[in-house]
Formats: structure tokens, sequence, C-alpha cells
């Protein structure tokens, strides 16, 4: 079976590299750097959540963050603190190696207000040129863009973007020690998701859980209420791009509470079985997509505006929350905005930068989630 999805395994001949050297701050500097804004007196917008007005009352309306809180797994569910199930849906950025200059002040403000979304995914690659080769650079601009994303009150997945090789076990030290820090910085927060395993592929089950059983633990340890969503096998296909299915994963489950398992599909490519797959397993196991798009399996070619649209209308009835692929100006029909508008600094609020795909997610997202512009 044709493999789920592939992302660059090199920077784009025509993407852009990155923008500035990250900045190189310590575990103490950054948590310095925090403590430090917070009792900042300056203007309040730079310390609060920015909030929309509503457009009838002129008031403030809240964020996703403010309005539904700390979220946890009910059930099959997602759930915000009063136990009420809710279905986020967002956007996530590309590899941060290739793409951190599409994540602007600009861009984001466009994001929360503009595009009404709930959440932001930061894909950070581990290989690829990204985190092994400066851990400490990428590991701070997480934790910038954290902060950034919050002042806007979105909820926030920090996704440990794990590809190529695909055994999530080959990057576990590195994981341990990432994890740790960004869940001790970042522990009174109520808006942080993490997604430990982007794409496990190549490998069992059993690996998977067992790399999960690890991680988990160590998250735990610093944030213990938050929401953790474990890859599943086959580039998170629940398995079925390798000849499998969900049942392994209910027959063996990994052993931790608070958890919701991953599925990521590219609508052109992942009708039939795999959406037979995901409609049964969303019966089975508490289900949260933090990847598709509406092209082919490697983010590109022709749109299925169709089968994405049957996707998402199941994952309204189903309250099963999402996050698109993705947020950036790649040249790939993926991306949202057309090349060039990242270094140009936008426009990124309404739809005249961008791309089909991109103006199609951003009415879906406008009009779902907790977010919506009818809300």
């Amino acid at each position: 079976m044709a493999r789920h999805r592939t992302t660059p395994e090199a920077p784009p001949t025509n993407g852009p590299t990155r923008r500035r050297p990250f900045r190189t701050l310590g575990l103490a500097g950054m948590g310095a750097l925090l403590l430090g804004a917070a009792l900042l007196t300056g203007d309040p917008a730079e310390r609060t959540p920015t909030a929309q007005a509503d457009p009838v009352s002129g008031e403030a309306a809240p964020s996703a963050v403010d309005a539904h809180g700390q979220l946890q797994v009910c059930g099959l569910k997602l759930c915000d603190e009063n136990g009420q199930p809710v279905q986020l849906t967002g956007m996530s950025s590309h590899g941060l190696q290739w793409f951190d200059h599409c994540l602007t002040d600009a861009s984001l403000d466009a994001l929360a207000d503009d595009w009404n979304a709930d959440v932001l995914r930061v894909s950070l690659y581990i290989q690829e040129g990204g985190y092994e080769t400066d851990p400490r650079g990428f590991t701070d601009r997480v934790h910038e863009l954290i902060e950034e994303a919050t002042r806007r009150g979105l909820y926030v997945i920090v996704d440990w973007h794990m590809l190529t090789p695909g055994d999530p076990n080959h990057n576990t030290d590195l994981a341990l020690d990432f994890f740790a820090e960004i869940a001790e910085v970042h522990s009174g927060k109520d808006n942080l998701l993490y997604e430990i395993a982007n794409e496990p592929n190549g490998v069992s089950w059993n690996a998977v859980k067992s790399y999960s059983e690890q991680v988990i633990p160590v998250i735990r340890e610093q944030d213990p209420e938050a929401v953790v969503l474990v890859g599943t096998r086959a580039w998170s296909s629940l398995g079925v791009s390798e000849g499998s299915d969900h049942s392994e994963i209910v027959a063996d489950p990994v052993d931790a509470d608070n958890i919701m398992y991953v599925y990521h599909f590219y609508a052109a490519s992942h009708d039939g079985p795999h959406f037979d797959v995901f409609r049964q397993a969303a019966r089975e196991l508490p289900l949260f997509v933090t990847e598709f798009g509406t092209q082919e399996h490697t983010g590109d070619g022709e749109n299925d505006f169709a089968s994405a649209q049957a996707y998402l209308d199941f994952m309204a009835q189903e309250q099963i929350s999402w996050v698109n692929w993705n947020y950036s100006d790649d040249h790939r029909s993926g991306a949202v905005f057309e090349p060039g508008t990242c270094a140009a600094g936008g426009p990124f609020a309404g739809t005249d930068a961008l791309k089909p795909a991109g103006e199609w997610i951003r009415d879906q997202i406008r009009t779902s989630g907790v977010n919506r512009a009818d809300s």
C-alpha cells in the first residue's frame, strides 16, 4: 500500500531557509523570561489573550481557552474543564526549520482573529534538518510559539514530528529531554496538548506503545492534567497503510489515562478502507486528527474536497477535533498561502493570498469548532 504521506525530507528547492538564528536561552533563562513577562506592567494586550469583539454587542468574546479551560478525555470524547464534549479545529505549521518565517505576529493574529481557529499545532521535525541539529535553538523557538499562541487564546499542540526514521524509539532520549523541559516550563497553562510521535511507520504497534509508555510519565510528572496525543503506526493511519487496523490498539492500549490516539488522512488518497476503519475506530477509541489535507498523501496534487467534506461531516457528528496541514506558503497545494506570501509579510487575513485549499479550509475553520464565527 502506498506510503501514508511524505513531507519534505530536505528543504524544498524553492523554499525558504530559516529566517534568523534561534535564541539560545537555557531553561533557567527561559523561566526567568516567562516570570518577567508575567510581572510586566505594560500594555495588557502583551500579557493577556486576545479576544474577538462580538459584531452585534461590540463586547469582547472569550477565546477558546477562556471559554473551555483545561481539556480532558472523557470516554471517547475530548471534553472541556466542565466535562462537556468539544471539537477543536485549526491549523498545523509546517516544519520550523523551513517555514518559521510564516509564524509572525501578523499571521498568528490572522489565525486567531480572522480564521477563528481554536488550536495551533507547532510542528517540530526531529530529523530533516530539525531539532537534532540544534536542540537548544529549536526548543526555545517552541517556547516562544507557545507564548505567542497563549496570548491569542489558542490551544497549542506541541508536535514531536518524527518521520524518518519511522521508529519513534530512535529518538527516545531526545524526546525525554524535550518534553521534560516543555512540560516543566508550561505546566501552569491550560492550553497545551502533547503529540509525542507524529507518524510512526515501519514498526509494530508494540514498539509505538513501548515508546509512549516511556515518554508519557515524563510529561505527567510536570503537567499531570494535560492531554497526550499518541501517534499510531503506519503514518498514523491506525495501521491501515501497512495492512492492519485499530483493533491492535483496542486489544493492547497504551497504559495511561487522559490520552487520545492520532489519525492522519489525505482526502484524495485515503477514502475507502481508511475512512471505513476511521469510522469504526471512533466507536472504540478516543481519536484526534492532528493532521489532514484535501490532497494526495504527498500533501500535493489535486484537491478532493468531496472526500474531505465527508470526513469533516463525520468528525463534526462525532465531535472529533482536527488540524489541517499546513499554515505556510510552501509551493505544494496543501500549503494554504501562495508562494512568497510569508516573505512579503502577508496578507494573512482574508482570501487574497490563499490557494484553493487555503480558501476552503479557512471557511471550514470559521464555521466549525468552539471559536466559530457564529458562536
